[in-house]
């Protein structure tokens, strides 16, 4: 059963923007901590945004200014916008919510950033 799902991939010049979407199952919205994590080819995953059920936000240094992480629990979405998007920031996209005692992932989604 798929619980995290992300759309909103693809190519992008750099200076552009693109909008990420998860959709997950209520359960998850109601109370998880939610995140973006990035992988890029022969690089560990990195935290990229994270949002509380309640909406405190927190971005890595590189992104800050930049990106937006949003969500909408009644929606059961999550978004993250991404504006003056740099060819550093290509990358494979996970949406991850963190329970107490279980970790959910979202299969990904593609983003790259190239002229």
């Amino acid at each position: 059963q798929v619980e995290l799902e992300e759309s909103g991939g693809g190519l992008v010049q750099p200076g552009g923007s693109l909008r990420l979407s998860c959709a997950g199952s209520p359960r998850i919205f109601r109370t998880y901590p939610m995140h973006w994590y990035r992988q890029a080819p022969g690089e560990q995953g990195k935290l990229v945004a994270g949002i509380t059920s309640g909406g405190v936000t927190e971005y890595a240094d590189s992104v800050k200014g930049r990106f937006t992480i949003e969500r909408d629990n009644p929606r059961t979405a999550m978004y993250l916008q991404m504006n003056n998007l740099e060819t550093e920031d290509t990358a494979f996209y996970y949406c991850h919510a963190q329970g107490n005692t279980e970790e959910v992932w979202g299969q990904g989604t593609q983003v790259t950033v190239s002229s």
